[in-house]
């Protein structure tokens, strides 16, 4: 009538068994991979954020749009200054930088599911 909470034993080839890891390292691995998605969207989002604020043409002397275009600077890396648009600054750091966001954010998700399995 009432399911145990319990879990039971694996048996050898049976559904509950793992390929040498038990539950505890498992469930490590998959919080380990969601911590490892949650700074990919946050490091995503920053440089987003960074694009945004160079597409509106921001104040660079504020303190807070500085830290941030400086902080997206930093997290784009090599991307920056990957495909030359002449005379068009802001569609290219939106080029360069949008590709950045995208490698962070599906990077980050596939290394966060092969951990999650």
């Amino acid at each position: 009538m009432f399911r145990s909470s319990r879990r039971r034993p694996a048996i050898a080839g049976g559904p509950g068994a793992g390929a040498g890891i038990g539950y505890g390292a498992r469930s490590a691995l998959g919080i380990v991979g969601a911590i490892i998605v949650l700074i990919g969207s946050v490091v995503g989002a920053i440089i987003v954020l960074g694009i945004v604020l160079v597409l509106l043409k921001a104040n660079p002397h504020n303190a807070i749009v500085k830290d941030i275009h400086d902080a997206a600077k930093t997290l784009v890396g090599p991307f920056d200054g990957m495909f030359t648009i002449s005379h068009h600054h802001r569609i290219e750091v939106a080029v360069n930088w949008g590709i950045a966001a995208v490698v962070w954010v599906v990077a980050t998700r596939a290394i966060g599911r092969l951990l999650s399995r």
